[in-house]
C-alpha cells in the first residue's frame, strides 16, 4: 500500500551500499542496482528515522557502509511512501519494520531516462548530494557514529 509523502517531508532520504566494492569517485551516472533492488524493481531508500533499522536487520555482518545521501526535493516526483506492515524482509516491499513504527518507507520506481541506469533505475551523481563511509562504533550500529553534520538518525 503506497501512502503521500509525510508532512513535513524530510529533507533528506538515504541509500546504503555495502563495504564491498566501494562507490566510485567521482560517482558515475548511475551505480549498478542491488540484487535486492534488482529483485523488488525499485530503489530501497531510508529516512533518518528509519536507517539504523535498516543498518541492523540487513547489514549487521559489515563493518562499514556507504551512505548516499540524497535531497528529497530532487527525486520526490519518483518516490513511493510504501506501507511495510505485515511484510518480511524476503517479501517483495518487505521490512525489518513488521509493525510499522518508523512509518512508510520510501522507494524510487522508473527514474531513468532512456539509456540511464538499469531496468529504469538510476541512482547516481544526479541525485546523491554526498557520500560518506559510516564506521560502526563499538562493533554495533548507533547515532554516535554518524558522519553527518545534520539529520541524525533516530534510536
Amino acid at each position: 500500500m503506497s501512502h503521500s509523502a509525510p508532512t513535513p517531508p524530510p529533507k533528506y532520504i538515504y541509500k546504503i551500499l555495502p563495504s564491498s566494492p566501494s562507490p566510485p569517485s567521482p560517482l558515475p551516472l548511475s551505480l549498478p542496482l542491488s540484487s535486492l533492488d534488482a529483485k523488488d524493481n525499485f530503489m530501497h531508500l531510508s529516512t533518518s528515522s528509519q536507517i539504523l533499522g535498516t543498518l541492523k536487520n540487513f547489514f549487521s555482518s559489515e563493518p562499514h557502509v556507504y551512505i548516499l545521501r540524497i535531497p528529497y526535493e530532487r527525486v520526490a516526483k519518483f518516490v513511493t511512501w510504501e506501507d511495510s506492515k505485515k511484510k518480511g524482509a524476503e517479501e517483495n516491499g518487505g521490512s525489518w519494520d513488521v509493525d510499522e513504527k518508523r512509518g512508510y518507507f520510501p522507494h524510487i520506481y522508473a527514474n531513468a531516462g532512456p539509456g540511464e541506469g538499469q531496468q529504469g533505475l538510476k541512482m547516481g551523481r544526479d541525485e546523491v548530494e554526498s557520500l560518506c563511509i559510516w564506521k560502526k562504533g563499538d562493533g554495533v550500529w548507533n547515532a554516535r557514529s554518524w558522519p553527518f553534520e545534520e539529520d541524525h538518525p533516530k534510536e
